[in-house]
């Protein structure tokens, strides 16, 4: 090693071995810095690696100490599978068209509620979109059928309609069709032949079509017979004519809802009266 003339070895030797003491040099600065660069590229690796000594399983998954604990949301089941909430499921059909303001609100008001009443549930939005007249009872036909067969009793329910009252009753109507919204309860109806609103009946009801043909009959709040209505023996599900244009699971303020896009046929011959004007 060559030595300074102007130093004692000695002297010069300590100096280097107290790299860090003394004066800050640019190339003091240069070499600390390469260190640290040198340090983060080899912590960078390893931990890229992972643990090179952990035993291989067959299977390539990681050994059960190294995973990560599994989810509360994965390891509980949802408050929909509990067994207190019952084995019926409510089809909520919603026959629409262009009232979007009432349906933002409906649909995370009715979702909160049947929750709170512990009652499984789907909510469909049946929207026409053709150019006739709206055709209430024909979308509730298209909402019935397009249901699905996870749901065995449904709602007929105005988009307009809210149960304010906690103990309005929607479980599944065993007795037969229950008239949610009857005329003492309805803001504008109190007509006692009044049956629309808010209707519940099982889906083997529904199929019957006719009430009084099969001898169903409608019950309220106070358990009183339901009057009679006409029934147009030329419509129902046999002849109904329709195509779904598009289907969309939607979610509104968190509330989940499937929104069926639908176009109703009609033979303006048997009835000219589906015509808007």
């Amino acid at each position: 090693m060559m030595y300074s003339s102007r130093r004692k070895p000695v002297l010069y030797f300590k100096e280097e071995r107290r790299f860090l003491s003394g004066k800050c040099t640019v190339y003091k600065l240069f070499g600390l810095c390469m260190v640290l660069l040198l340090v983060s590229l080899l912590w960078l690796q390893l931990s890229c690696s992972g643990d090179l000594s952990a035993p291989v399983h067959e299977d390539k998954r990681p050994p059960q100490h190294l995973q990560a604990p599994p989810c509360p949301a994965d390891s509980q089941a949802s408050a929909a599978d509990d067994p207190s909430w019952g084995p019926h499921k409510l089809a909520l059909i919603i026959p629409f068209r262009e009232r979007f303001e009432e349906l933002l609100v409906f649909v995370p008001f009715m979702h909160t509620f049947l929750n709170k009443k512990k009652i499984r549930h789907k909510i469909f939005i049946v929207n026409q979109m053709d150019h006739y007249r709206f055709n209430r009872a024909s979308l509730i036909n298209v909402g019935y059928l397009e249901s699905g067969n996870d749901t065995d009793y449904l709602a007929m329910h105005d988009v307009d309609l809210l149960p304010l009252n906690e103990a309005l009753d929607y479980g599944f109507p065993e007795d037969g069709p229950f008239h949610v919204a009857s005329p003492e309860l309805h803001p504008l109806y109190h007509y006692k032949t009044y049956v629309g609103g808010i209707l519940l009946l099982t889906k083997k009801h529904y199929k019957m079509v006719l009430f009084l043909l099969f001898n169903l009959y409608l019950t309220r709040k106070e358990n009183y017979l339901g009057e009679q209505f006409k029934v147009d023996p030329e419509g129902g599900l046999s002849n109904l004519r329709y195509s779904v244009e598009s289907r969309q699971e939607l979610s509104i303020s968190g509330a989940p809802c499937t929104v069926i896009n639908t176009k109703l046929e009609c033979d303006q011959d048997k009835t000219p009266w589906c015509l808007l004007s």
